[in-house]
């Protein structure tokens, strides 16, 4: 393990208490000498991802064991009538993921903390679990219980090198101390984390930002308890703890400090950057808010240290494709002591066993691609993940810092159609259309409409009627695509994909990627385009997720096989909707009735003389085609298309539509409704699955994913993982959420305990009301359009 903080001394301590004995924790300085030094020491358990959740309800009870961690409960204030929604919702999404939580008026709040006003206070969540402890504390008791297991630790070792066998595998650590030789290496090394995964040839992703945080002089009269609750006033970007009756306060900077993006100084260790007390005065001024009296405290000390944050503000956590024996705990983004038990169980487990009890899929160190190699966009997208980690982020807001950094050949196509942009792995791509204004990008729009319907939902009503009553047409060009050919390329996608991919050439498969107990990896389309050669499409910010897992697969003694992103050389053009065959033959001679391109097949086409790849697939339910060209082509076959729809009533539609087309007829988005921890029955999609290949997975299961109309026909803020209650409390959580204009519902889908089927009656928790709803059958409009 390389690293002496708290997720270096954690993966020590479980590697070891899992018998893993041979074992060392190197530091190049002394244990804490990082990041962990600076941190203020507060943990919650309030998340809205189940992973970290978990991790952080772990990690507390681990410092309990250790006796190192004060248990005074938590308060998360709600200072604007908006945050108090954001809390409310936050309390349903913790209820949907087995987090019982309180949401308390202000009035009762102030019982708990006498020291605070309540003054532009609306409400709080209270966490009686929460707590804090000394970081040396936790940290050296971590360790000193890992050696107690028979582990080692070595401080004033720097690591100088990693050494790989000749397949590539990890073989031994150098450091300025000599060589150790190893098998396995954990890299834990906080902001130096990317410099030491360079030694072994792998990109990782990781930012130091910088974060500050204040040891407040206790004022005279207004002396805070030792067991004061922690508080976190997001509204005003701080959080705080009491110490010798005043208090350690932090918060996040709105414009953040990044520095060292293209590499951190060897020598830096614990030692403290100089301040900048003109950045601090605006989140003093919001603590005085809450705490007036915070006004006239003096400062003991200003600390300022840089954390490593990621372009998501998601840990690394995981194995490195291509280096056999090499696994990340690092970037840990603002989730040190909170996250730093939990991933150094499930790191563990990895490691030994070959799988982890949780959901991993979120922090693979390989999520991030060749865009990312730019420090300074990277940069930006770190910076603007910490600006956001306490201020309000809106479920609709778009990523602003550091675009554009990657458009489409049919970029100048959106602009001249009134596209709102969005953002998704660099990628600029319409959200949605306002033919009658100017194009631009998206931002932090919901902060204008907040938790109501939006502004530009009867445009995406007529972008959706599109679709379905004419034909629509997007610019998919942002796909992800991956090429995988050699003589391997058939056994290793047969070996992974739950669907037969043994098909002739041209045809096109709908399939699951699958770990070996069945849990869903990846969700995609596989043209096969010739014997050895095969096209996997994912999404935009799966494909270097997807093609990393790939990788992991390959196993010795496989026969050759090549796997290469191609997304950037190939533009896509979605087109569906009744009049979509209508459109195609007036503008190719190749035949494409129903008998001559029949649906899942792809083939060559000219398109008025511009060769494409057409596939008959679609992702909204209705008759159509992906067209795969080559980008200097893309605009003009672009204009042709819309020159032959526009008597019938073509309409380009943006990412925001696909939602509610989706679901309406049942169609499954990765991440959000099926991952690791579900299966292909569990997820709907057993008629995806060669059950030859994989009898092992079991058809006899529990729960369900079904599809629930919440509420009536009004529109519903409902946005994803709001708690589920039947008969006997809380039964699951929202997954995808989108109001379905053809059937004037509000859909969501929900894993629900199995024997709940269409006409069960359920209640949604939104906004802190019980809304009934009821399940309905997977799809709400049927499939039939897709295939005439």
């Amino acid at each position: 393990m390389i690293g002496g903080g708290i997720t270096g001394a954690s993966v020590a301590y479980h590697l070891a208490k899992a018998g893993w004995r041979d074992t060392v924790l190197l530091e190049k300085d002394e244990l804490t000498s990082g990041s962990t030094c600076h941190a203020a020491g507060l943990v919650t358990q309030f998340n809205p991802s189940p992973t970290m959740m978990r991790f952080r309800r772990y990690s507390i009870e681990l410092y309990e064991e250790l006796g190192v961690f004060e248990k005074v409960g938590g308060l998360r204030f709600a200072s604007s009538e908006d945050q108090l929604k954001e809390l409310q919702r936050g309390v349903s999404r913790a209820r949907g993921i087995g987090l019982d939580v309180e949401l308390i008026s202000a009035e009762e709040s102030a019982r708990l903390m006498p020291a605070i006003t309540t003054r532009s206070l609306h409400g709080a969540v209270w966490l009686p679990g929460d707590g804090h402890l000394d970081p040396h504390t936790a940290t050296f008791a971590l360790a000193a219980a890992a050696r107690g297991l028979g582990a080692g630790v070595l401080t004033q070792h720097r690591v100088t090198g990693i050494e790989l066998a000749d397949s590539g595998s990890i073989k031994a650590v150098q450091t300025d101390k000599g060589r150790i030789e190893a098998e396995v290496i954990v890299i834990a090394g906080g902001i130096w984390a990317p410099q030491i995964a360079a030694m072994a040839g792998v990109f990782i992703v990781s930012t130091p930002v910088d974060h500050q945080h204040a040891a407040l002089l206790a004022v005279p009269g207004h002396e805070l308890p030792h067991d004061m609750p922690c508080f976190r006033d997001p509204d005003n970007l701080v959080y705080g703890k009491s110490e010798a009756g005043g208090v350690v306060l932090g918060g996040y900077e709105a414009d953040p400090v990044a520095r060292w993006i293209d590499g951190v100084p060897w020598d830096h260790a614990g030692t403290s950057l100089p301040p900048d007390q003109g950045r601090f005065e605006p989140l003093l001024t919001g603590a005085a808010r809450r705490f007036p009296f915070m006004g006239e405290a003096g400062i003991v000390k200003l600390v300022c240290h840089p954390d490593a944050m990621t372009p998501d503000s998601n840990p690394l956590v995981g194995p490195v494709p291509g280096v056999p024996g090499l696994y990340l705990a690092a970037g840990l983004s603002l989730n040190g002591f909170g996250g730093g038990g939990g991933i150094g169980r499930s790191l563990a487990e990895l490691i030994t066993t070959g799988e982890s009890e949780l959901d991993l899929h979120p922090y693979r160190p390989w999520r991030f691609g060749p865009v990312h190699r730019d420090h300074r966009y990277a940069a930006d997208l770190g910076r603007e993940a910490y600006k956001y980690y306490y201020y309000l982020r809106y479920p609709y807001d778009s990523d602003e810092w550091g675009r554009p950094k990657r458009t489409s050949a049919l970029h100048s196509r959106m602009q001249d159609l009134g596209a709102v942009f969005g953002a998704k792995h660099g990628w600029e791509r319409p959200d949605y259309f306002e033919p009658a204004l100017p194009w631009r990008r998206a931002g932090a729009d919901q902060r204008a409409f907040g938790f109501t319907r939006p502004p530009y939902f009867d445009r995406l009503a007529e972008e959706h009627r599109a679709f379905r009553e004419r034909v629509g047409i997007i610019d998919m060009s942002s796909f992800g695509k991956i090429e995988i050919t050699g003589p391997g390329a058939l056994p290793l996608l047969e070996r992974v994909a739950g669907n037969l991919i043994d098909r002739p050439v041209s045809s096109v498969v709908y399939t699951q990627l699958l770990e070996p107990g069945g849990g869903i990896a990846a969700d995609v389309t596989i043209t096969r385009l010739a014997p050895d050669h095969f096209r996997l499409v994912t999404g935009a910010g799966y494909v270097n997720s997807d093609l990393g897992w790939l990788r992991l697969q390959v196993r010795d003694g496989d026969r050759d096989v090549r796997l290469r992103e191609s997304s950037d050389e190939m533009s896509v053009i979605g087109m569906w909707g009744p009049f979509a065959r209508e459109v195609l033959e007036r503008v190719t001679r190749d035949d494409v009735s129903e008998d001559g391109f029949p649906f899942m097949r792809a083939r060559d086409i000219r398109l008025a003389g511009i060769q494409a790849l057409a596939q008959r697939v679609t992702y909204v339910g209705e008759l159509g085609w992906e067209l795969y060209l080559d980008p200097a082509w893309a605009g003009q076959a672009w204009d042709r298309l819309i020159a032959a729809g526009r008597d019938l009533g073509i309409t380009p539609g943006g990412y925001r539509v696909l939602d509610s087309l989706r679901m309406e007829k049942g169609y499954r988005y990765y991440g959000t409704d099926m991952g690791l921890l579900d299966n292909p029955f569990e997820a709907g999609l057993g008629f995806a699955v060669d059950r030859a290949k994989w009898s092992s997975i079991p058809r006899e299961i529990k729960r369900r994913l079904r599809t629930v109309a919440v509420g009536d026909e009004e529109y519903l803020p409902i946005y994803g993982g709001e708690a589920v209650h039947g008969e006997s409390g809380v039964i699951g959580r929202l997954r995808s959420c989108a109001y379905g204009f053809t059937a004037r519902k509000n859909l969501a889908y929900s894993y629900l305990p199995v024997e709940i089927g269409p006409g069960g009656q359920v209640r949604v928790e939104v906004f802190g009301r019980l809304i009934p709803a009821l399940v309905t059958s997977d799809a709400v409009i049927s499939k039939q359009g897709a295939v005439r």
